[in-house]
């Protein structure tokens, strides 16, 4: 199988017959045509297939009301007791509500809330206690008229219907619709966006010992595969976001290897979302305290977000908004030399 990789370009001096990547801020003139054998070199542009081409140069249609014609940042929320970087810190409901709140005011283009710890060795949470989590929070949200949008961060079907009731706009699935068989027709039902994530395992066991052939070419193609089961249950592909799966199931160098590569995906012809925020591979290639602490990866994060709006990423999950946002407004006046 043949797979091109476009080389993503962000200089405003383009090549003469370059091409807008995914209808965005970047752009292409060559591809890396890769194979299971190894790179074959490079392809011009032009001289791709045409319908992988149509699939590399679309606009991406709008996600839960925005436009992905810039990079959009996902302020993370857990209002869980574990999980991995900020576990208990907004359980309390006014304190996810403050937090909720700040993040939006901080410049988070969508809210991502998740009521159960998916960090490795973590174990199921009950629905109703999930539930319990995150409806009241969402509810309390749009009850105080903010008009950010709202993901819930689950693989339960209950869960997201009482989110989705509460006012969330779109489903964030860490298992891809392989956890609960009704979680597929009730996004179909309600026509509700959902973003797609590659892990190989479950959060108790997926990194005891991950292993790919090729995991660049793995995830891809397992990619394809989610793609089409999602779309065989009725959920529209313009609807669906594929995320990579940052350090689910994947060493240090899987990761770095997926980061590299993150422009293939654009070959979906999907909008791709890039969850790396304070991921321990940061303090394992950063070193330092970092290696042991989640709090203080955040430059490393930003360092990792900004490698994925330069290969077109349209939508960033993160922990700290502001500092990110505020990386972001430098990287995006330094390179097209945008106004503040």
């Amino acid at each position: 199988m043949d797979y091109f990789r476009p080389v993503a370009m962000t200089d405003p001096a383009r090549t003469p017959g370059a091409l807008p990547l995914a209808g965005g801020w970047c752009w292409f003139d060559r591809a890396e045509h890769l194979t299971r054998a190894g790179s074959q070199g490079l392809v011009a542009a032009r001289d791709l297939p045409g319908e992988f081409l149509a699939r590399l140069t679309a606009p991406r249609p709008a996600l839960a009301r925005l436009p992905l014609d810039r990079p959009r940042l996902m302020g993370i929320l857990n209002v869980t007791p574990d999980s991995f970087s900020d576990g208990g810190r907004f359980l309390a409901p006014e304190h996810a509500l403050a937090r909720a709140r700040a993040m939006a005011a901080d410049g988070a283009d969508i809210l991502d809330i998740g009521g159960e710890s998916t960090r490795p060795g973590s174990a199921d949470v009950d629905p109703e206690a999930e539930i319990a989590r995150t409806a009241p929070v969402i509810a309390a949200f749009r009850a105080g008229g903010l008009p950010t949008p709202v993901s819930i961060d689950t693989r339960k079907a209950a869960v997201a219907l009482a989110a989705l009731d509460a006012g969330a706009d779109m489903v964030n699935d860490v298992a891809a619709l392989t956890y609960d068989p009704g979680l597929a027709p009730l996004v179909a039902t309600r026509q509700a966006p959902i973003c797609l994530m590659h892990a190989q395992g479950t959060p108790a066991t997926m990194q005891a010992d991950p292993r790919y052939d090729n995991v660049l070419l793995d995830v891809y193609d397992w990619c394809v595969a989610r793609i089409a089961a999602a779309e065989s249950a009725g959920i529209a592909r313009e609807r669906i976001v594929i995320d990579p799966g940052i350090g689910f199931g994947k060493t240090a160098a899987h990761n770095v290897t997926l980061l590299r590569g993150l422009s293939l995906f654009h070959g979906l012809g999907l909008p791709i979302l890039l969850g790396a925020s304070r991921k321990r591979f940061i303090g394992t290639y950063g070193g330092g305290a970092a290696e042991g602490r989640a709090d203080l990866r955040g430059p490393g994060t930003i360092a990792v977000t900004l490698a994925g709006v330069a290969q077109g990423v349209q939508i960033h999950r993160v922990h700290d908004t502001v500092e990110t946002k505020q990386a972001l407004r430098l990287w995006q006046a330094v390179t097209f030399g945008e106004d503040p």
